[in-house]
């Protein structure tokens, strides 16, 4: 069931209205999301209900035993199966193929072949996000940051909830599941601000990411062969305004419906284009999977507290782990190894830059008036520099992210230096798109949130009235059809 469809439609309003109806009964209410989100997510195929009850029951089960072990090793042993235990399953469904063709192309190299155990094995959507968010209950309640849950409901649905539950954003347990003890409210305020969050989703993904997909960027990188400079040139940056509107859009989305239903979701995107460095960006891009693997992987390792070279290891691993999350692919791993690197090196420089004094009192009278603007000049222009090569470093790891194996990936970057052959799928419309959509990233980075406190501001009539206009004019303007989200694969 995707997010702007008609059945999305239907099944959220009944949602809504149903559990508004039961706002009274806490334990009903909870209930009721529950066997919604299992229906939203077994639209898909009903096996998938089965594996997410699956792994809620073993995270429920880690949290119980951990509750009642006060013994540090135990406690150790029993959060290391847990998180195994969700590993195991996320690997299997994820890495299989993966591991065995690998294999048995090494076994080919070699002179050795083997029949393997391949099987048709169906990825479930989703599988990474809730497995996240698992492990991150059962370290959490081992680091005491968060109680076990008392009701299992609460955990099942915390690990379930649908606006969140196929492609995040990842929601930590001390987060959500305190949400669920407290009465929801909903107010003109957090309506305006839910609304606003859907449209802007909504038009993000239907309308931008929609036809950059189709007027170029699937084209291109699926046959990179046939196309010049130009068109590869703008079809990598068309793919990174496509997947920052598909995800962030999702994200909104998720965000805002949440919002509807009385919960609060973390922010998942802050403008990461206008980033002025990697380490920056990653500061800015899916949040929430960037903290996650910052705390339970990162700084578990040992973080940045031992030496640059300890320091350097552990951010090549975050990210190489991080790229493997993403795909069961070389050009995955590339891509997380590319961002490590350059993450490593950003560190590097940072170290090495002198530090400079941005609060600088150059004092009163001409002079220092000349000398703080041109402080704020020099600032202005090293800032400037700075996005503009973060923005295009983050572009060629795009390209290895997209590209649908690395011998697509290396035809990719060559075709960027042949500039004889003409444009043949740039054209003004999709170069506007893409330059406009860039242009985003330097509007107010609160714009949703002033939009939702118009539309609160001027009742419940016209919200609705300003609302249901935005569902047609975004509809007029999208292409035909649905596309998938991109983060649905993951």
């Amino acid at each position: 069931m995707l997010f702007p469809t008609l059945d999305f439609a239907i099944f959220f309003l009944v949602v809504f209205a149903t559990s508004w109806a039961l706002s009274g009964s806490i334990g009903g209410r909870k209930l009721f999301l529950l066997g919604a989100s299992y229906f939203f997510y077994g639209y898909w195929d009903w096996r998938f209900m089965l594996l997410l009850a699956g792994g809620s029951l073993i995270n429920y089960w880690a949290g119980m035993a951990l509750s009642l072990e006060s013994e540090m090793r135990r406690r150790k042993r029993i959060v290391a199966v847990g998180v195994a235990l969700n590993l195991v399953v996320l690997a299997f469904f994820k890495y299989y193929g993966f591991f065995l063709e690998s294999l048995g192309e090494i076994l080919f190299n070699l002179g050795i072949e083997r029949d393997l155990p391949f099987l048709e094995i169906i990825l479930p959507v989703g599988i990474s996000f809730f497995t996240f968010q698992g492990i991150s209950y059962i370290v959490d309640v081992y680091r005491r940051d968060v109680s076990p849950v008392s009701q299992p409901v609460d955990l099942f649905l915390y690990i379930s909830f649908f606006p969140q539950l196929v492609a995040g954003p990842i929601v930590r347990a001390a987060h959500f599941l305190p949400q669920l003890r407290r009465e929801p409210v909903l107010d003109a305020k957090i309506a305006g601000f839910g609304l606003s969050l859907i449209l802007f989703g909504l038009f993000k993904k239907m309308v931008i990411a929609h036809h950059l997909s189709e007027g170029i960027v699937d084209q291109v990188f699926a046959d990179p062969w046939s196309y010049g400079g130009f068109d590869l040139l703008l079809g990598v940056y068309a793919y990174a305004v496509q997947i920052y509107c598909d995800f962030s859009g999702y994200s909104d989305i998720a965000i805002g419906t949440a919002a509807l239903l009385g919960y609060r979701f973390v922010k998942n995107f802050d403008q990461p284009y206008r980033a002025t460095s990697l380490i920056d960006f990653w500061r800015r891009w899916h949040i929430s999977l960037s903290t996650w693997l910052r705390d339970y992987l990162f700084i578990p390792l040992g973080g940045s507290w031992n030496g640059w070279f300890k320091t350097a290891r552990n951010l090549i691993i975050t990210m190489f782990l991080g790229g493997i999350w993403h795909g069961a692919a070389w050009n995955f791993i590339l891509w997380g190894l590319f961002h490590g690197i350059l993450l490593m090196m950003n560190r590097a420089w940072r170290g090495l830059k002198p530090k400079t004094d941005k609060g600088q009192d150059f004092g009163a009278g001409g002079v220092a008036g000349i000398l703080a603007i041109a402080d704020w000049a020099n600032r202005f222009v090293a800032g400037t520099i700075g996005v503009a090569i973060t923005f295009n470093l983050v572009c060629i790891g795009w390209i290895l992210f997209r590209s649908q194996d690395l011998e697509s990936a290396s035809a990719y970057f060559a075709g960027l230096q042949n500039w004889d052959i003409p444009a043949m799928v740039a054209t003004p419309f999709l170069t506007a798109l893409v330059i406009l959509s860039l242009a985003m990233h330097f509007m107010p980075r609160n714009l949703p949130e002033l939009f939702g406190i118009v539309l609160a501001k001027s009742g419940m009539i016209i919200a609705g009235l300003v609302f249901g206009a935005g569902l047609v004019l975004i509809k007029a303007m999208s292409p035909e059809g649905v596309a998938p989200f991109i983060y649905f694969q993951f």
